[in-house]
């Protein structure tokens, strides 16, 4: 990972983009809400492999995720 950096000096410690203030929280919410790459690297001057790696961390965050079922009363 290493696109993204966390620090706590940084956005509070958010993980953001190296080199930005940019968090990948931002770049993942531009992504939901319909921007397209070139958009978004137009928009917080990033690169293409930025928001690639936004996506990344966020799938290995996702992947690291316990699941427990919860227990329905009947």
């Amino acid at each position: 990972m290493e696109r993204i950096t966390i620090d706590p000096k940084i956005m509070h410690g958010k993980p953001v983009i190296k080199g930005t203030r940019v968090p990948v929280d931002v770049i993942l919410g531009s992504l939901i809400g319909g921007m397209k790459y070139d958009e978004i690297e137009k928009e917080y001057g990033v690169e293409k492999e930025d928001i690639l790696a936004a996506i990344e961390y966020a799938a290995r965050f996702v992947m690291g995720e316990e699941v427990h079922p919860l227990k329905m009363k009947i």
